[in-house]
């Protein structure tokens, strides 16, 4: 009987380790090609795959012997990379059993993950599992672990709500802008100044097909590069004022050291607009825009302060919607381990068929050696009858040995079965 197969996730994560020691161990595309094909020329290595992002750098195994298969992956990383084992080997975790399966169902539901319920993690699992599939180096197991993940993941997201809920500086801006007004589809955008999470907020809000966008640098220059890659206009810092009448949504991030709009700047500005809502997203720190403006009837402020507040109570309600993940990622593990289980039981019925298959044609050649004068039709019908004979006797002990799969006494089962039918002995020819 083959021995036991075990499932192996060995890694180091945004956890357990620092930047710098992810960095001498993170893989490249092209590197995965490399490791893929030696490691699976390792003896104590079945089936294999890579998981290597930013966060995290991760193997996946199945293998007969889990804990030389763990030191053959810290020799491989060791020797790949050049990195003496000490360096790396306190950040390491490994996980076997029903704990891998968890592991690799939360790693792709971003339970796991530096920002929970992000959702880049499972199109880089994805393109990880491919990458292990063209390569051969995942069979049953790991294909049936690996589609099961991403299933797993698409519960969490759409059962739990977990990615609904901005955690970042500028897809929060986005989120309360909605708030104002309900759809950002054709609001005009204006930029004010060039910092990197208002510039990313400008992104978000073309994505959600703000337009048009204006661009207003105290470099002219440099307006005008950033109004080309958002497909916008860029104007003079002198023309702010007069594009206030005209933009709904204000972003801001300038580095100047005092107010760049104060609440004079909006005499008779929302008549001019016919009182039309006006949204300011002060990310600077200092602040861009007199808290004052807030007073404004239809005028709304958020400095940078607000929107942490609201990226905080977002992060409250992912964790909220990762404890509803989490138990349905348990859910999962326990149906993926009962199939997994069976698997040891496959080998004992095949086995049990294959010999009684062999006996059942024996005897039919010696039945028919013996009597000449049946016909093709008779010969047939006793093929047939035979046939079901042997699939009649063994409906029960197969429907026994399937349904017991999950049981403490499983081994106990298969190993009866194995000795009263002389399995482990029996290679494909009859004895008597």
């Amino acid at each position: 009987m083959a021995g036991k197969c075990h499932i192996v996730a060995i890694g180091l994560n945004h956890k357990t380790a620092p930047v710098e020691v992810r960095e001498r161990l993170a893989f490249s595309k092209e590197d995965t090609e490399k490791v893929l094909e030696a490691m699976q020329q390792n003896a104590y290595v079945d089936e294999i795959a890579l998981f290597s992002t930013c966060n995290r750098v991760e193997f996946l195994v199945t293998t007969p012997d889990p804990a030389n298969a763990v030191e053959a992956v810290k020799d491989f990383m060791a020797e790949f990379k050049t990195t003496p084992r000490h360096v790396f080997e306190s950040a390491l975790y490994v996980r076997s059993g029903d704990d891998a399966t968890k592991h690799i169902f939360c790693v792709a539901s971003s339970l796991d993950s530096m920002v929970v319920g992000e959702p880049q993690i499972l199109g880089q699992l994805k393109e990880s599992y491919a990458e292990a599939c063209d390569h051969g180096t995942c069979g049953v197991i790991l294909n049936r672990l690996m589609h099961r993940s991403f299933s797993v993941a698409k519960r969490v997201r759409t059962e739990t709500g977990i990615g609904d809920h901005a955690v970042s500086i500028s897809y929060a801006a986005v989120e309360l802008g909605r708030k104002i007004f309900a759809e950002l589809d054709d609001k005009a955008v204006l930029l004010l100044g060039a910092g990197e999470m208002a510039e990313l907020a400008v992104e978000h809000l073309v994505n959600n097909r703000a337009r048009p966008i204006f661009v207003a640098n105290r470099t002219f220059e440099r307006g005008v590069e950033l109004a080309e890659r958002f497909g916008g206009t860029a104007i003079r810092f002198e023309e702010i004022r007069d594009y206030l009448k005209e933009v709904d949504i204000v972003i801001s991030s300038t580095g100047a050291q005092q107010y760049v709009l104060v609440r004079d700047d909006f005499k008779g500005l929302m008549r001019a607009r016919k009182n039309r809502p006006l949204f300011f997203i002060d990310i600077a720190v200092p602040r861009d825009i007199d808290p004052e403006i807030n007073r404004v009837s239809n005028v709304y402020v958020y400095d940078i302060d607000d929107l942490k507040n609201a990226i905080q109570e977002n992060i409250d309600e992912r964790k909220q919607a990762a404890v509803k993940g989490e138990r349905i990622v348990d859910a999962a593990v326990i149906q993926f381990r009962n199939w997994f289980q069976g698997l040891e039981v496959v080998p004992t019925i095949v086995g049990l068929r294959e010999k009684m298959e062999q006996i059942r044609q024996k005897e039919l050649k010696k039945t028919f050696g013996s009597l000449d004068s049946l016909s093709d039709e008779d010969r047939a019908a006793i093929d047939t009858l035979t046939a079901a004979l042997v699939n009649k006797i063994l409906h029960n002990p197969t429907v026994f040995l399937k349904k017991n799969a999950n049981k403490d006494k499983k081994s106990i089962y298969l190993e009866i079965t194995r000795k009263l039918f002389n399995l482990d002995d029996f290679e494909g020819t009859d004895s008597e």
